[in-house]
């Protein structure tokens, strides 16, 4: 067991799709696991294992922002020995070309989080994914029949942005904004591990156009089946 997951080794597969919420989480294990089991409940962040397709998946939920993100991620990859790690969880587009429901595959990752500081100092280090798993995304998408974009991300630290900084990130050719992916690939690169951020798009900020809250929490279900495929024939 780690600090933060209650599991005993052999629990979490080698391959982990990570929503921020924990109850998307639960609704991924029981509307497209078979035979899911809670592994985790430790500060109601669940996590799942079960199968898909007769291949072991875990689903582990991993709060809001980088910083909670990174505790998870790191247990995963350090004491779980998780190999594939995929982020299903929303953006904000600041593209008009990107709607709101469609998919967004993040190729990389700018981010303004002192995590980075900490770790790099002075220099600028470029979080990507891994280029297999967006590889596979992609032309699962395509068979699929799901609409994605594939493009830069920014991984911000603060959700109520009051000064439109999205207009800076979007004249350097940003797409979406959201608030984990540049943690993940950095862990990622760091343990050797691979990592990808499927995200749905929840509103965008030119047009603005909004989903609910509920849409958010149970539904989006066309970046889970694409995860979960990505995962399985990756």
């Amino acid at each position: 067991m780690s600090t933060h997951i209650n599991a005993p080794m052999g629990a979490i597969a080698d391959a982990v799709l990570l929503p921020g919420d924990p109850l998307r989480a639960k609704f991924i294990a029981e509307n497209f696991l078979e035979d899911a089991k809670c592994y985790n409940e430790v500060r109601g962040m669940y996590g799942f294992t079960g199968t898909y397709k007769g291949k072991k998946v875990s689903v582990q939920g991993t709060g809001m922002g980088q910083p909670s993100l990174s505790i998870y991620v790191q247990e995963l990859f350090q004491f779980y020995d998780v190999q594939k790690a995929v982020r299903i969880g929303t953006a904000g587009a600041v593209s008009e070309d990107v709607p709101c429901r469609s998919v967004i595959l993040a190729n990389g990752a700018s981010t303004d989080s002192s995590l980075q500081t900490n770790r790099f100092g002075l220099n600028h280090y470029a979080p990507v994914p891994s280029f297999e798993l967006l590889y596979t995304a992609y032309n699962k998408a395509k068979e699929l029949g799901i609409k994605t974009t594939v493009g830069p991300c920014f991984s911000g630290d603060r959700f109520y942005d009051k000064d439109d900084a999205w207009k800076l990130w979007k004249k350097f050719g940003i797409i979406g904004i959201e608030m984990e992916a540049a943690e993940l690939y950095t862990l990622a690169a760091e343990f050797n591990r691979k990592a990808l951020a499927i995200l749905t798009v929840s509103n965008n900020f030119v047009t603005g156009e909004e989903t609910t809250a509920e849409e958010r929490q149970l539904s989006f279900k066309d970046m889970m089946l694409l995860a979960l495929e990505t995962v399985i024939n990756d």
